[in-house]
């Protein structure tokens, strides 16, 4: 009996083990083929794991970024949203929700996730990136000029923040921008946002 139970357990463990192997797998080549800008062979790999685990966050999150690559957004929103019922209080789903309403120019719905996001974690970094990007497609400069001076308050040298104050600057035609121009080149001298503003 003992032998039985012990021969059992062994396979189990087996059978755990190459489960595990064959989903590292899949994971593995889905990577490969994305970094080869290859969306829709990284989803097909994934494909039959879906099947297997059609509610998984982990599964469900790739998938809605991947779709989001593609630009196949009624896609990844579905995913992001099946990732976000399956873990409630998790943000990357609702940061992917943010990025697909950015894309498809649905900015008010972007300001909208982004702020109920932001009462949970106030200084989450992209929530913040993506409601001053949503305000400023909305005109909403005032307003995206607080929210970048608060996040420059904590990261006064981080030059995604800083290219986001440019634009608010650029639009608001201030007399500053030139002055926030010198400052991400002295940080970024190759700075393809500048660089590009400038003709250089």
């Amino acid at each position: 009996m003992r032998l039985f139970i012990l021969s059992l357990f062994i396979l189990t463990m087996l059978g755990a083990s190459e489960e595990y192997n064959s989903i590292k797998k899949s994971y593995l080549s889905s990577y490969n083929y994305e970094q080869m800008g290859k969306y829709s062979e990284a989803i097909k790999v994934l494909a039959p794991l879906h099947l297997k685990y059609p509610k998984g966050y982990t599964l469900n999150l790739r998938f809605g970024w991947l779709f989001f690559l593609d630009k196949k957004y009624n896609d990844a929103q579905k995913h992001y949203k099946i990732a976000a019922l399956s873990k409630p209080y998790a943000i990357e789903p609702r940061l992917g929700l943010i990025r697909v309403d950015l894309a498809t120019a649905s900015y008010t719905k972007a300001e909208q996730v982004a702020q109920e996001l932001l009462k949970v974690d106030y200084y989450n970094y992209y929530a913040n990136i993506y409601i001053t990007q949503a305000l400023i497609a909305q005109k909403k400069y005032d307003i995206a000029y607080s929210v970048v001076s608060k996040m420059l308050a904590i990261y006064p040298t981080d030059v995604s923040f800083l290219e986001l104050l440019a634009l608010v600057y650029e639009k608001t035609q201030s007399p500053y921008l030139e002055e926030v121009y010198e400052d991400i080149l002295i940080l970024d001298p190759n700075n393809v946002f500048v660089n590009n503003k400038k003709g250089l």
